[in-house]
């Protein structure tokens, strides 16, 4: 016969304390009381476990009985104020003195009561905080004078139903009782302990011990009640609930089930839960008011001690209604399903209002705590319009990348419909969206994942999601997902399951587990909990994840972050990888098993050998140039700095048009910020200027569209954002400028970028793998040549702030069109020198073709406009260029 052993007692305060994430002096203390908190960091999610810093501090306030949500907070989450400082007492130990609550949190109406202290526990700049287990917040609950109190087992009846939060035992256990009081001014009588209606122990003294022998019950609940009773007449009860459970039933799923949630009928599902090492697990839910119950004990499936399925069928549901439920695994893990696809989350939902989400269930409060899933039979069935959608050559993307958060205002997928015609006149024929599957929190860039499968509800309902594919699909625009693999946070139920701590950079887990490795191999790069991407468990969850979003959402591909993480290799992966090359190819492989025409993009930056070899197998990498564009638009030019040279596919030495080149993304510095902040300037030519920054602005686009291969644009760029990344924090909220688009100087920069586009997208020789391209871009003045059987191009500019000269290189004599004016030139001499003022720049064509509007290079004024030798002008247009 094992014994369980909830708490070892040396004395009272030291046995309450042992084990728990705070605990206090006095050890059962009522508001009334002078209390000193004690914060042990070695338990909850031991994220500050280790930390050797001085400058712990606590966020803090209280739940009272005027509602559920924290209130008189101390101080906001990032003010540091000596009140809520803690002082180290031993190695992650620390004590916070309260003193008497009332006066602590400033409560005055003698009416409101003080139920719980709430805490959050943090370093100073909060990179490092200490919650409870799961990454919640910490409750610590105040006695109310009288009270019985029930030192072991150790249970928190926090949701008002003892059968919600039963002690667990098995039918050869021993549970220990013991029970006190917490004393006022008057005497106890008498301890009683009753098992469901048989009194089995009294005392008059302070403490009551019982052991209860487990060997003679059948699987179910034994309740109990502890008693206690003073010498003045008052009386005080609490009751708890032990849950024998049942002998588990090892049986194999039923042919077809999957991990998750599998939908038999309007009336039934099967769940599945993958979970090795683990001992056993009950489903609660709305459907059985999220009270524990042998007929919710989930059978097992034992492959092998590597693998074992957790599953149950539920029947008698009601058709297209909406349950929440949760995985109780072992007795005190509440998890959502892995694969929900629709989650509620006791935080954050309360922020999502009805016109974003409508409809949205209420999270059940008070029944449960942590993220739950939710599942739904019946459900109704998105009919897709667009049928007949061919996505555009992946050589010839012009790739629009956004966070909806920092879009549009409304943060919805509605709203986000209609903006399409906005980006289909910038002619974009794809929109790469930042991670929209549910990530930790609401304003997000969403590099924190924690469900895949669910669309992030912050942003609308899935069939929202669906409208806004069709609607791109019905206009020939793709529809690339931001997934991030390489690592998962913490509220993920993948990571609950094996969680050990928090470390000061990313998430420790326990070994073995089937998806991760215990830390990061690299030890420059590290976030979250780190996938094992050599575990045949995480190939599946990639494969799974990637197959779901292309066929349940038809999306054309994915953009993968940080694949250079995608290894178990030690170090910070720059060098090539054999091993991360062929995870990256199988992943591949099995994407366009499903999809052949399905985009694979690598945010990847690693050795261009490495790169080279994705690319000639068919996947897509990022090319961040923006250092070199921006660079190159502040007009700053020494030892090559402003060479983008790097951003053409075959100066790589690829043979694949597969080089995603940007000047800007979500992750790199905007160009107008820095045009505006760092400009050059001589004389009256200033960078610094607004319509001068903008005007760069064209003319690195120019350079940018023109040569072949996929392009990328972040949003707001063709109106020249100009907020720095780290406005309001790298990540926070940037301000959402549609107004720009009354700026008739950024007005222009919109249309100066749809213009090119249109030239590339319509014009073989600005994005053909045919084009012979020859790029001299290393100095103040640049050209590219692109040579194509069609049509010839060259553009040529000056990015420096004076006058300078340059020769175009023509490969013919003859005439040659100037694309912005429209006017003509006639060539005699291929080595014609032209002279240009700063900032000035032409895309001059051997074809004539339709000119863009007129006014798009006005607002500067060149002191010296292309002064060109050896030309003859056509004689059918006016004369810019009269020497």
């Amino acid at each position: 016969m094992k014994s369980i052993l909830f708490l070892l007692w040396i004395t009272v305060f030291i046995q309450y304390g042992w084990g728990q994430v705070v605990y206090s002096e006095p050890s059962f203390p009522s508001e009334e009381d002078s209390i000193i908190i004690y914060f042990n960091a070695a338990e909850g999610d031991k994220g500050l476990m280790g930390y050797i810093g001085d400058d712990v501090y606590a966020h803090t306030g209280v739940i009272t009985n005027f509602g559920t949500g924290w209130k008189y907070v101390v101080a906001e989450w990032t003010v540091n104020i000596e009140k809520a400082r803690l002082s180290r007492i031993a190695a992650d130990l620390y004590k916070l003195v309260i003193g008497f609550p009332r006066d602590y949190y400033g409560l005055t109406n003698p009416e409101e009561k003080i139920e719980k202290l709430a805490f959050v526990f943090r370093n100073s700049n909060a990179s490092r905080t200490g919650r409870d287990v799961g990454g919640a917040d910490i409750f610590y609950t105040l006695k109310k004078g009288f009270q019985v109190v029930l030192i072991k087992p150790e249970i928190n009846n926090r949701f008002n139903n003892p059968r919600r939060t039963p002690v667990f035992a098995s039918a050869d256990d021993t549970v220990e009782i013991q029970i006190t009081w917490s004393q006022t001014e008057t005497q106890i009588d008498s301890l009683f302990l009753i098992q469901d209606t048989i009194q089995v122990a009294q005392t008059t003294d302070d403490t009551l011990n019982y052991t209860f022998y487990t060997n003679s019950l059948e699987p179910g609940f034994t309740g109990f009640k502890a008693i206690v009773s003073d010498t003045s007449g008052l009386s005080d009860t609490s009751s708890f609930e032990i849950m024998v459970n049942p002998v588990i039933e090892e049986t194999a799923r039923p042919s077809g089930v999957k991990p998750g949630i599998n939908y038999i009928d309007n009336q039934t599902v099967t769940l599945a839960l993958f979970a090795p090492y683990k001992e056993y697990v009950y489903v609660i839910g709305d459907f059985n008011d999220w009270e524990v119950n042998e007929d919710y004990y989930m059978k097992a499936e034992t492959i092998g001690e590597d693998s074992i399925y957790w599953w149950l069928t539920i029947d008698g549901l009601t058709a297209g209604q909406e349950y929440a439920f949760q995985y109780l695994v072992d007795g005190d893990l509440r998890i959502a399903d892995p694969y929900a696809k629709k989650t509620l989350d006791p935080w954050n939902d309360q922020y999502i209002d009805e016109d974003t989400y409508p409809g949205l269930i209420p999270y059940p409060e008070n029944k449960t705590e942590q993220i739950t899933a939710v599942l739904q039979t019946n459900q109704p069935v998105y009919e897709w319009k667009s049928t007949d959608y061919t996505p555009p050559d992946k050589s010839k993307l012009i790739i629009y990348e956004l966070l909806i958060r920092d879009f549009i205002a409304d943060h919805n997928y509605k709203t986000l419909i209609d903006t399409l015609d906005y980006l289909e006149n910038l002619g974009v024929n794809a929109i790469e969206l930042m991670p929209i599957n549910e990530f930790e929190g609401n304003l997000s860039w969403g590099y924190n994942p924690s469900f895949y499968f669910a669309p992030d509800k912050y942003y609308g309902p899935a069939e929202d999601l669906k409208a806004f594919v069709d609607s791109c699909h019905s206009r020939g625009i793709a529809v690339i997902f931001d997934l991030v693999l390489n690592h998962v946070f913490g509220q993920s139920p993948f990571v609950q399951l094996y969680l050990d701590y928090y470390g000061s950079d990313e998430i420790v887990m326990k070994l073995p587990n089937p998806w991760f490795n215990r830390t990061s191999p690299n030890p420059a790069y590290k976030w979250g909990a780190d996938f094992n991407h050599e575990s045949p468990e995480t190939q599946a969850l990639v494969d799974r994840i990637n197959k779901y979003w292309l066929t349940e959402f038809k999306v054309d591909g994915f953009r993968f972050d940080f694949t250079k993480g995608f290894t178990n290799t030690p170090g910070e992966g720059w060098n090539v990888d054999g091993t991360r090359i062929n995870i990256l190819k199988r992943m591949a492989d099995e994407i366009w098993a499903v999809n052949p025409q399905a985009y694979v993009i690598l945010e990847h930056l690693t050795d261009n050998a490495e790169e080279t070899n994705l690319a000639n197998y068919g996947m897509m990498l990022w090319g961040n140039l923006n250092n070199k564009y921006n660079e190159a638009t502040m007009g700053y030019h020494s030892s090559g700095n402003s060479d983008f040279s790097w951003g053409y596919y075959d100066n790589r030495g690829w043979n694949n048009p597969a080089l995603v080149t940007y000047m800007e993304s979500h992750d790199e510095e905007r160009l107008m910020f820095k045009n505006l902040e760092y400009g050059n300037s001589s004389g009256g030519y200033d960078i610094k200027n607004l319509t001068t920054a903008l005007h760069r602005i064209k003319m690195a686009a120019a350079f940018f569209f023109t040569y072949p291969g996929p392009k990328m644009i972040w949003q707001f760029g063709e109106l020249g954002y100009d907020y720095s990344i780290e406005y309001n924090g790298r990540t926070g909220n940037k301000p959402i400028r549609w107004d720009y688009l009354n700026d008739i100087d950024r007005n222009r920069l919109y249309r100066t970028f749809a213009a090119l586009i249109n030239l590339r997208n319509n014009h073989l020789t600005f994005n053909s793998s045919s084009t012979s391209v020859t790029m001299e871009v290393n100095s103040a003045v640049k050209t590219i040549r692109l040579w194509h059987g069609l049509m010839n191009a060259v553009i040529i500019g000056n990015f420096d702030v004076i006058n300078q000269s340059g020769q175009p290189r023509f490969n013919k004599t003859g005439f040659w069109y100037d694309y912005f004016s429209g006017d003509s030139l006639n060539i005699n001499n291929m080595d014609t020198l032209i002279t240009l003022s700063a900032g000035e720049f032409h895309i001059f064509t051997d074809k004539k073709l339709p000119a863009p509007d007129e006014d798009l290079l006005t607002g500067i004024v060149f002191e010296n406009a292309a002064t060109i030798k050896n030309f003859n002008l056509e004689q059918n247009y006016p004369n810019p260029f009269n020497p």
